[in-house]
């Protein structure tokens, strides 16, 4: 048998297969909810932060409300809560008059961050949303609390970041939803002008 010779062995390098790689890659651009690369869909960037804050908040609020509602993670931090909320109810008269007592108001809060930080975790969808929605209520009304009853910032600091990654987990989901909506436009009204064009050919 030979052996086969220097030129056949110095085969061209296949450029369409590069090329149909390259056009491939292409189109997994960053904004894009997911790209395919062998068959798989891979999240882009944005799924992946939305995913990560969602995890991230939902347990520091999980966290954060059982401490309001029960003793049994810390008994220190369960009685400045209960410190903390009397001196709010004592700096709102007007909640006495409703009827919330302190340890109304601490439940109510406390109930609120467990219950939105389990759908934040947990649940898919647009509940998340709306939960990421009720916790920036929640941590507008604790930095009222806060500056109300004259706390330094170190009190409050945890309150004030937290609210910031709310909102910014906020705005980059609905940045994501609005997208779609952009693109069929922009699909809409490259088809009307191509029909006007065609009209005006004829």
């Amino acid at each position: 048998m030979g052996t086969p010779s220097l030129s056949s062995l110095q085969k061209p390098i296949p450029l369409v297969r590069l090329h149909r790689v390259t056009v491939r890659l292409s189109f997994c651009s960053v904004g894009s909810a997911s790209c395919t690369h062998g068959g798989e869909k891979m999240p882009s960037p944005r799924t992946i932060t939305i995913v990560a804050l969602s995890l991230a908040l939902g347990l520091f609020f999980v966290f954060m409300g059982t401490i309001k509602l029960t003793p049994r993670l810390s008994k220190d931090a369960y009685s400045e809560m209960k410190r903390a909320y009397k001196s709010y109810a004592k700096a709102l008269p007007g909640l006495k008059k409703v009827g919330i007592s302190s340890v109304l108001l601490r439940k109510i809060i406390g109930s609120l961050e467990v219950g939105c930080g389990v759908v934040l975790t947990l649940v898919p969808g647009r509940p998340k949303d709306v939960a990421n929605f009720l916790l920036l209520l929640v941590m507008l009304a604790v930095l009222f609390f806060h500056q109300l009853v004259g706390d330094p910032l170190k009190r409050y600091a945890h309150a004030l970041v937290f609210g910031i990654l709310l909102t910014c987990r906020l705005l980059i989901a609905r940045s994501g939803d609005d997208r779609p909506e952009r693109e069929d436009s922009r699909e809409e009204q490259h088809i009307n002008d191509q029909e006007k064009n065609k009209v005006k050919q004829s």
